[in-house]
């Protein structure tokens, strides 16, 4: 692993590549904020930045980095804080973080902790951590990585470097996917649909051309309201069961964990997931009556959906678009009232209503 390396993989991401490259040719700084969409490399980023910081002063550069880079992670200054449920545990953030950076490096002159989705520490956790930000030792380096970061206190943000992450434009996204695993077996125009919908985010890109994530395209284009309950309540169970799995295992592994606790946390991520499907189930809602409207425009080539033109323009030839429009702005309403708490039942069915009402 080499800087050269390090800016390969910020590729498309050239704000962050000057300045993590600015920062390893000055001296990194002691705590660093990834802020971005996701998908937009984060994860990759801060493990290679880490990589350099480790290889700094070692006694084998190249083999600590080559060590650093690998997933999980044998390197024992390299702590990487990921949550299994729907937030942090305060006490994982404490004694695997807080806790943990006291300790001098095993090897070398540096240690690293990374803290995935940032924004999911509790107020709690995040109140905790401010004195390893304010007075950390001098060879403890951290990153943050949010995807939200308005979701994080002031008083940690403004104690980090801020490193900003653009969404991917389209076609890098279409670049990848076509040569992943994820794009094997998926025609050109379904690719093409999988990365407009994602707006940049190649993670969820990488779910639209899943079988789940095909199947709640689906039943949104269908419109089908009952079936997006069932997508997200499926997406929340698998998710708790996972959420519960994982924590298990950490308790067997010693990690303080109560029953009560685990039993909240999985639920929580079980909650989390299954808000986030129907919100992205209606966003693909909203995406259709926006391709609506541009096909009946004529201007095809910017719709979303190009796997489906066929359908897209069977519907739009008897479509104003004015009418489509006005739909997609009914379902983004909808999406910010579920935000308040509304019945979800009740606030789909009433949606569907009146877009059947507005459509004919």
């Amino acid at each position: 692993m080499t800087p050269s390396t390090l800016q390969s993989s910020l590729e498309h991401q050239p704000r962050a590549q000057v300045a993590l490259s600015a920062a390893l040719a000055s001296g990194p700084s002691h705590a660093y904020l990834f802020r971005g969409p996701r998908g937009a490399g984060k994860r990759a980023a801060a493990r290679a930045f880490a990589a350099e910081i480790l290889g700094t002063g070692a006694e084998d550069p190249d083999d600590a980095r080559r060590r650093a880079l690998l997933d999980p992670s044998p390197h024992p200054d390299l702590v990487w804080l990921t949550h299994s449920g729907a937030q942090h545990l305060v006490e994982d953030v404490r004694e695997r973080v807080i806790r943990a950076a006291v300790y001098r490096p095993f090897e070398g002159g540096k240690r690293v902790f990374v803290i995935e989705a940032a924004e999911a520490m509790r107020d709690e956790s995040q109140n905790a951590l401010l004195k390893t930000l304010e007075e950390p030792p001098r060879f403890v380096h951290l990153i943050l990585l949010s995807s939200e970061p308005a979701a994080l206190l002031e008083t940690i943000a403004s104690r980090c470097q801020p490193v900003d992450f653009a969404p991917l434009p389209p076609e890098v996204v279409e670049a990848v996917l076509a040569e992943s695993a994820e794009g094997g077996g998926k025609s050109a125009e379904e690719v093409v649909a999988a990365a407009r919908l994602s707006a940049g985010d190649l993670d969820l890109a990488r779910f639209l051309l899943g079988e789940e994530g095909g199947k709640l395209r689906a039943d949104s284009i269908a419109m089908d309201w009952k079936a997006l309950l069932a997508d997200a309540e499926a997406a929340g169970a698998d998710a708790e069961a996972a959420a519960r799995e994982a924590l298990e295992e950490e308790k067997a592994a010693g990690l303080k964990r109560s029953a009560r606790d685990i039993a909240d946390e999985a639920k929580r991520a079980g909650r989390r997931r299954r808000t986030e499907l129907l919100d992205l189930g209606l966003n693909l809602v909203a995406a259709w009556f926006r391709d609506l409207a541009a096909v009946s425009s004529g201007a095809a080539d910017v719709a979303f959906n190009r796997d489906r033109l066929a359908e897209l323009q069977a519907q739009a030839a008897r479509l104003d678009p004015a009418s489509a429009r006005r739909a997609a702005e009914l379902v983004q309403d909808t999406r910010q009232r579920l935000d308040l708490n509304v019945s979800e039942e009740l606030a789909l069915e009433a949606l569907f209503f009146r877009v059947e009402r507005l459509l004919g």
